[in-house]
């Protein structure tokens, strides 16, 4: 019983490796991602954790060794975490991309989908105007979503001769010789930025706040500032290649020595029972 328990915790242990692995080869993909953050995956000693839940009632529960017996080997994965560090700078000739000059800075996007409308938050400040009328236009995404401001969308009406993005957010057009503020960026700031949750599609969202007891506020807020984003320039990744092929030869090999202590316990039972026999 005791042997096949060992060999089950090690079958988990290549399966969080595999969580690994595969949060690396996410990075990879991700390196030329405009804004995109590094994930890493964080493991947790499944031995500390046995030792610290000793007196939880529930450890009882479903038991395979008896009573007093701790067998806390290998590992899980913990949770994976991103990097909020601020990617490199790259220099374009757009007006309408924008980069934000701080940490945990997100721009707001709303993305209606099967589960309704939703606001989600984003460091990818590549925007484009999307007609809406014969008159009017919004600011969207590179995928159509439309991006929020102080006000609501930021939409523009009439024919305008240039647009540009101020430092504080303000949206500027211009016609002829005037000069207009359609709408500001609603840029926000999380406080406690491990909290929000990956939305795929380079989007970060709010977790449940019902179950975890704690405001909006608590966890994102809006903020205003004159130099908040540098325009014509986007933020690339902040993925570390040379890390991440480090780590991953690194999760590789520990996947291989499992495999290979899978396949060593496999071969001593056989001899076990020719001996036996």
């Amino acid at each position: 019983m005791m042997s096949l328990r060992i060999l089950g915790q090690t079958y988990g242990t290549m399966q969080e490796l595999q969580k690994k692995l595969d949060t690396i080869s996410h990075n990879l993909a991700n390196s030329d991602t405009t804004g995109y953050k590094t994930r890493n995956a964080e493991f947790s000693s499944l031995l500390f954790q046995h030792i610290n839940n000793m007196t939880d009632p529930r450890n009882a529960e479903g038991r395979q060794t008896p009573d007093g017996i701790r067998v806390g080997t290998g590992a899980r994965l913990g949770s994976v975490q991103y990097q909020s560090s601020i990617g490199v700078m790259k220099k374009t000739d757009r007006a309408l991309d924008t980069m934000l000059l701080n940490e945990n800075h997100f721009y707001t996007v709303q993305v209606i989908d099967d589960s309704g409308t939703n606001t989600y938050y984003t460091r990818d400040g590549a925007f484009y105007l999307h007609p809406v009328t014969d008159e009017e236009m919004i600011l969207v995404t590179e995928d159509g979503h439309p991006v929020m401001g102080t006000d609501g969308e930021i939409r523009i009406n009439g024919d305008i001769d240039d647009i540009t993005i101020a430092q504080n957010g303000d949206v500027i057009v211009t016609r002829g010789a005037n000069e207009e503020v359609v709408g500001r960026l609603q840029i926000y700031e999380a406080i406690r930025p491990r909290l929000l949750e990956a939305a795929g599609n380079n989007f970060f969202r709010l977790p449940n706040l019902d179950e975890l007891g704690v405001d909006e506020a608590a966890i994102i807020q809006q903020i205003d500032g004159d130099r908040l984003l540098q325009n014509f320039t986007l933020e690339g990744s902040n993925v570390d290649m040379a890390e991440e092929m480090t780590d991953m030869l690194t999760a590789q090999r520990s996947y291989e020595f499992n495999a290979r202590s899978i396949s060593m316990a496999d071969q001593m039972q056989g001899l076990i029972n020719q001996i036996r026999t």
